[in-house]
């Protein structure tokens, strides 16, 4: 076997990178969780001690945890003074949770998934599926975390407006159904903008209800949004003008059959959203950072899911546009397009 040096170094060198970024996951949260980036955007360059002081922590270990982060990219650090900082790019993708490039939820919901290692282990020897509600409780406030920033630059201002005729049925007053709503951040968001209209957020956690029950009272919209606990495929109502999907269909086992329920609660100028991980039909198509991590997190997260429910269709988190129309078609909608994207999401409009 001839080894090439140099392909050897170069691979050796994106594994000493992933190396580093394991353990990163967790230096992320632990800054995030403590205040640690919020207390550099807001109080400037600041040595370890400084910065210590600021948060109630203890010096040797914000030393330790500046200098990885530094290291790392995410926090500068300054030599002629020994002080850090954070750079206004860092700050906005580290310590602004209302920035639509915040990364920290993404984190969070990383290292919840990863905590499920030892079960996963033994489901890729025996097939079965984890539901998302046997995963550590972070993945979901993670996972609200990560996704909320994003749909709230494009939910309102992007993707409803490029859909035919929703946006102005929204301002008219419309019935909405949010499916697999989470903890609420969709259809809180919605029902902020559009006063006129009625919303019921579904989801089959039970936990998950309870929370964005709660955020609905704190954000002052409980008045216009019921949330239940039911299922994509036997969700109550009928005469929706618009059903909404975000990030979910994918991690549904039977999605043809949900696909087929939806149509039969719509009505029939109704419309259905559906935001998917953005993704190519091949698979080289996806063999770049963004693929990487959807195929991470579909193999730790949305395949189990999909494997633990009737069906087990297990679309994966990178299905495709050509995988995902075939799965909607099935379902009864004669009309099926790609509405806009992002470079993390794809946005289709399905009718009947």
């Amino acid at each position: 076997m001839a080894i090439n040096p140099d392909k050897l170094h170069e691979f050796l060198g994106k594994a000493i990178n992933d190396f580093g970024a394991v353990f990163n996951a967790a230096l992320v949260r632990i800054g995030d969780k403590l205040g640690l980036y919020k207390a550099l955007a807001s109080g400037g360059p600041q040595t370890p001690a400084e910065l210590a002081k600021r948060t109630g922590t203890s010096e040797r270990y914000v030393r330790e945890w500046l200098s990885a982060q530094a290291a790392g990219g995410y926090v500068t650090y300054t030599p002629a003074n020994g002080k850090f900082h954070l750079s206004e790019e860092q700050a906005f993708a580290m310590a602004d949770e209302n920035s639509p490039a915040f990364m920290p939820g993404a984190f969070q919901a990383a290292l919840a998934a990863t905590k499920a290692e030892e079960q996963l282990s033994e489901r890729f020897k025996t097939g079965q599926g984890m539901g998302w509600h046997e995963h550590h409780h972070e993945l979901f406030v993670g996972t609200e975390r990560f996704f909320r920033p994003g749909y709230a630059a494009n939910l309102v201002t992007a993707w409803i407006p490029a859909l035919e005729g929703v946006d102005a049925k929204l301002k008219n007053g419309a019935r909405v159904a949010d499916v697999g709503c989470g903890l609420g951040a969709s259809t809180v968001l919605m029902a902020k903008s559009y006063p006129k209209s009625e919303f019921v957020g579904f989801d089959y956690h039970d936990k998950s209800i309870e929370t964005a029950k709660q955020r609905a009272k704190d954000a002052g919209v409980a008045d216009r949004i019921r949330f239940e606990v039911a299922k994509a495929k036997d969700y109550p109502g009928k005469d929706y003008d618009f059903v909404t999907f975000f990030d979910c269909l994918h991690d549904m086992g039977d999605p043809a059959g949900a696909s087929a329920h939806v149509r039969s609660t719509l009505k029939k100028d109704g419309t259905w959203m559906i935001v998917e991980p953005f993704a190519g039909d091949k698979l080289e198509d996806n063999l770049n950072p963004i693929g990487r991590a959807f195929y991470g997190a579909s193999t730790l997260l949305c395949t189990p899911a999909s494997l633990s429910q009737e069906v087990g269709l297990a679309l994966g988190a990178q299905a495709g546009e050509k995988r995902l129309r075939e799965v909607v078609t099935s379902g009864g909608f004669s009309h099926f397009r790609r509405a806009t994207q992002t470079p993390f999401n794809l946005i289709f409009e399905a009718r009947p």
